[in-house]
């Protein structure tokens, strides 16, 4: 077997040889296969009856396929055979395969016993493939393959005008049908939106009136009604319209008024009696559900003489299941919270006595067992509050006289032991300083010694007053070369300073330099909420939690409330001083944490929702005239 590859040619002057085989066939054509072919309204018949007629048309034809799937995407599957309950056979399969993979004619010859030939042509529509023809002829030469070809393409337009009237039928309902869901979608309320739907739909789909409802309980009520913004509940054609409503949704179907005859029987009399009422020809009620769950129903009316197609059902259908979940969701939304409150309670206390359910149930017994529990048993009642370390002692270690800073290896955070330096400062000025007075006291000396030999009394007062002077001088100066160098006073830890990078700086006397606390004296802050300063006293006991070390407890004792309010954060809070019952060498000031104020036995329901229901309390209160 040889494939060969086909092009349709362009035919030559318009005259055609008798003498050669035609591909058009003279016989006569049965005129039943035009009449169904304008009007089938099925794609599988019409493509059928497309397929019998070109078959007719060409001469010596044993069998025929028409394959077609979404345009570019497929899958493509056969939907028409000729002879009817016949199979492609394998010529025309790799025939249909080469034609759409080439996007163009082409052509097989068999070199069996049979002498058959198989072409196909593809299905093109504005250059995306949507399909393939193949056929299976008697053996013939090439001229007369080119008229079967040509003949086949022609024919195939019958096929690509149902395509683009498919295609274009699908977009403009599926355009429309989201136009419909923006306009629902447009109003911020619920009643705006639904009213706005049900007019819109009203004007597409040519109808008197079209009204939608929503189940409320048992049954449905009319939520809207079309180019009517309000409309009475009770009046006897709405309730005509909700019990249509209702009719549709028991049986679970979409009704049609008259029913057609091709159709299940249904119960229409609600239908009956709405048409009798408002005397309208057709009406079509289709009911709407979410996740499977019914929500309500939607109800078009048409005058007499214009009853619903297929396509119209189908489309209303369509719309229905898009918008109907919207609307609902934007009723619940649009509900008052109390409203809110009682339809989730009736929706879910059915459940606990139905069938299943059983985890809900459990839920629900353990959540009134706990309840029980907490309403009767006591636990300890603890006031938290955030916590920081301080030195129960904070010494400042300043600048004796003002000077320069000679030496310090001292910083933030070193543990010092008593007498060790601190920092050192320059006393070179300060011996010298000493030498001059030292000097000058020796003068006076010399000088007094002379005045007493005189015998001038006068002078002698004044020199010795200048002496007395000088030994001042020389004992201040001495005092302030012993202030040269600090120690520690306790054993402890710096807390803030360091001087390592300010030798040789001049400092001012009184200058602090260093703060000093020591190491098994510590004392807890805590800050206390305002609405929990009432509740803790002096001597209550408590525990504490440091960040730095979160497995590890300690017990502290209340002993000084402050009663002067910290903001903070945009709340207020209270100091409240606690000493640590038993301290550790691993704290160290600047500790933060959480500490517990133990308070008393309290019910457990009360320590759990206090704060709740006290804040409610005072809201309450506050607006209350």
């Amino acid at each position: 077997m040889g494939t060969d590859e086909y092009r349709i040619e362009q035919p030559e002057d318009g005259s055609r040889e008798n003498s050669e085989a035609s591909a058009v066939s003279d016989t006569f054509l049965n005129p039943n296969y035009w009449a169904k072919l304008t009007q089938t309204t099925s794609r599988e018949a019409y493509v059928s009856t497309w397929l019998a007629l070109q078959c007719q048309l060409i001469e010596e034809v044993h069998a025929g396929v028409v394959v077609m799937g979404e345009p570019e995407e497929g899958p493509y599957t056969p939907i028409a055979h000729w002879p009817e309950d016949s199979e492609a056979s394998f010529d025309m399969t790799v025939v249909a395969e080469l034609a759409m993979s080439e996007r163009k004619g082409s052509v097989r010859s068999s070199k069996s016993s049979h002498h058959h030939t198989s072409l196909a042509y593809p299905l093109l529509v504005d250059e995306q493939l949507c399909g393939v023809v193949a056929l299976e002829v008697s053996e013939r030469n090439q001229r007369q393959l080119s008229l079967v070809m040509r003949q086949l393409q022609w024919g195939c337009a019958w096929l690509e005008t149902l395509v683009r009237q498919t295609t274009l039928t699908s977009k403009t309902r599926l355009a429309l049908a989201l136009e419909l869901v923006a306009v629902s979608l447009e109003s911020k309320r619920f009643h705006a939106a639904a009213t706005a739907f049900v007019t819109e739909l009203t004007s597409c789909m040519d109808c008197e009136w079209v009204g939608i409802g929503f189940l409320k309980g048992q049954h449905i009520k009319l939520s809207a009604f079309s180019h009517s913004a309000e409309f009475e509940e009770k009046n006897n054609l709405m309730r005509l319209i909700a019990r249509a409503m209702d009719e549709a949704l028991d049986q679970q179907a979409l009704l049609v008024y008259p029913a057609p005859s091709d159709t299940a029987p249904r119960a229409l009399r609600s239908h009956e009696d709405l048409a009798r009422q408002d005397s309208v020809g057709h009406i079509c009620t289709i009911p709407m559900g979410n996740a499977g769950d019914p929500i309500g129903g939607l109800t078009l009316a048409r005058a007499k003489g214009q009853s619903f197609t297929e396509d119209e059902i189908d489309f209303c259908r369509y719309v229905a299941l898009l918008v109907g979940p919207v609307l609902d969701a934007r009723r619940r939304d649009d509900r008052w919270i109390g409203s809110k409150i009682w339809d989730s309670l009736t929706d879910t206390l059915p459940l606990f006595v139905r069938e299943g359910h059983t985890g809900l149930k459990l839920a629900l017994i353990s959540t009134m067992f706990l309840a029980v529990f907490l309403s009767i048993a006591d636990g300890t009642y603890r006031v938290s509050a955030n916590a920081s370390l301080e030195g129960s002692i904070q010494r400042a270690i300043t600048a004796k006289f003002t000077g320069y800073i000679s030496k310090s290896d001292i910083r933030a955070g070193d543990i010092v032991n008593k007498g060790d330096l601190l920092f050192a400062m320059e006393d070179k000025d300060l011996k010298l300083e000493r030498v001059k007075w030292n000097n000058q006291k020796q003068q006076r000396q010399r000088e007094y010694v002379e005045a007493l030999a005189n015998g001038d009394r006068a002078q002698m007062r004044i020199l010795r007053a200048q002496k007395d002077q000088a030994d001042s001088q020389i004992a201040l100066i001495d005092t302030q070369l012993n202030r040269t160098a600090v120690t520690a006073p306790f054993d402890g830890v710096i807390v803030s300073g360091d001087l390592s990078q300010m030798l040789g700086a001049p400092v001012e006397r009184g200058q602090v330099l260093f703060e000093l606390a020591p190491l098994n004296s510590y004392r807890v802050i805590l800050k206390v909420d305002e609405r929990e300063y009432s509740q803790v006293k002096e001597g209550q006991l408590g525990s504490l939690k440091l960040a730095s070390m979160p497995n590890q407890l300690l017990n502290m004792v209340i002993v000084k409330k402050t009663p002067v309010a910290i903001a903070e954060d945009g709340r207020n809070y209270f100091r409240v001083e606690a000493y640590i019952d038993g301290g550790i060498e691993r704290l160290r000031p600047g500790m933060e944490g959480v500490g517990k104020v133990n308070i008393g036995q309290r019910k457990l329901i009360w320590i759990w929702t206090h704060e709740f229901t006290e804040w409610v309390r005072f809201t309450v209160w506050s607006w209350w005239p």
